[in-house]
């Protein structure tokens, strides 16, 4: 890394923090023009599309002139300390909370290998060596101007943004590709199993639609009362316990781990990796403590800690999955201060069962789908490896293309 080519922040762009709503006021749900970025909306290239919060009209005057434009790097500067996104049109002239502030002045290109550089090792070493207080740590903006960065000549600061740029392209479409496969998913659970509109149709003479004459041919075409309300003819009520057992995952401490490629869970999700896996086929995992209720697919061997259940199913696992997101699970904390998912409980849920015929039929689409998240998933984990292999290589000048073309 050339001394030739060290900046201070303040030299390449102009820095200015956000600003809280008048004391006592607050955000609304309804959308507006006034889009507001809190802190944590940050931590992704691209800010949020859903689940944003706007400033009543009333409240905006005030707060103005505290807003963002496209090409704006935001970081955060309270809390967690160092996130980082860009503001893109659909967030422009949105507010900024004051937890963050807004580095301006670039085009987009300078603006994404900011972005890359502050979000590497060094950038974020160089982040956290300004930060101020124990209690509650922040990030002082006379700190932030002195922050040293890594600047170039144009081209190959174009070479990084295109390089590092294309993987998250390419990972944020897989992952969007994921998403639209899982709502599939879940919306064909909830045709069969939960609004019955194959059994509907029938009833109404009329044929299901998007199955062919032999799925169609699985539903009865109509329903009888049970202590669930109306279900479709001959299938049962049962309990949660006829579906699945919830089994318990094994302590492991930090400290005990050996590297190696296995996921170790918590009821968080993961949360390290380990040599050696507690469950070698695909399962569900649910949170038990902490995080109640908490629900992740695992297709590879896993390592489930002490704070989750795994589950070992008696029907097709595609069908406990999509049934366990709607029973409610994270709110049926029953354990008192420490938050805790008491598996009795869950067992005595009652619920819908189908028979066997209508399970396959739905484990034959829906395992087809999952099979597809699944290649696409680890596509994402070995891009975003490659990504993060290059992007402290490509930051500090070490890596130069077209070597980094060749490693792509």
């Amino acid at each position: 890394m050339s001394s030739d080519w060290i900046q201070p922040l303040r030299s390449l762009v102009t820095i200015k923090g956000g600003k809280r709503l008048p004391a006592g006021k607050s955000l609304q749900q309804e959308p507006n023009s006034h889009p507001y970025i809190r802190i944590r909306d940050v931590g992704q290239r691209e800010l949020p599309r859903s689940g944003l919060e706007f400033v009543p009209n009333e409240l905006f005057p005030p707060i103005s002139r505290y807003i963002v434009e496209p090409n704006d790097v935001v970081l955060s500067i309270v809390g967690t300390i160092g996130a980082l996104s860009i503001v893109d049109n659909k967030y422009n002239l949105a507010s900024l909370t004051e937890n963050c502030v807004k580095l301006h002045g670039l085009d987009y290109e300078d603006a994404l290998y900011l972005y890359y550089y502050l979000l590497s090792s060094t950038g974020q070493q160089e982040i956290h060596r300004g930060t101020v207080g124990a209690v509650q740590p922040k990030l002082p903006i006379y700190n932030i101007e002195k922050i040293s960065v890594y600047w170039p000549e144009r081209t190959i600061r174009q070479e990084v943004a295109l390089t590092l740029g294309t993987l998250d392209d390419r990972i944020a479409l897989l992952r969007e590709t994921n998403s639209t496969l899982e709502a599939i998913a879940q919306a064909l659970f909830k045709s069969w199993f939960v609004d019955f509109e194959p059994v509907r149709a029938k009833q109404q003479g009329r044929e299901p639609e998007g199955m062919d004459a032999n799925t169609a041919a699985l539903f009865p075409d109509s329903f009888e009362e049970s202590e669930l309300g109306s279900v479709p003819k001959g299938w049962r009520v049962g309990k949660v316990e006829h579906l699945l057992e919830l089994a318990y995952g094994k302590a492991l401490k930090a400290s005990d781990r050996v590297a190696g490629p296995i996921p170790v869970y918590g009821s968080g999700g993961v949360t390290g990796c380990h040599n050696e896996a507690l469950v070698d086929e695909p399962s569900i995992v649910i949170g038990r403590k902490g995080t109640v209720g908490s629900l992740y697919w695992e297709d590879r061997p896993f390592f489930p800690i002490d704070t989750v259940f795994y589950v070992k199913t008696k029907v097709p696992l595609t069908y406990c999955f999509y049934q366990l997101q709607r029973l409610g699970l994270d709110g049926m904390n029953t354990d008192g201060a420490v938050p805790g998912l008491n598996r009795n409980n869950v067992y005595r849920l009652p619920i819908v069962l189908p028979p066997h015929e209508v399970l396959a039929g739905f484990d034959g689409i829906v395992s087809a789908l999952r099979h597809k998240i699944f290649g696409n998933s680890e596509q994402i984990r070995t891009l975003t490896t490659l990504r993060d292999t290059l992007l402290p290589r490509l930051i500090s000048g070490q890596l130069r293309l077209p070597n980094a073309e060749a490693v792509t």
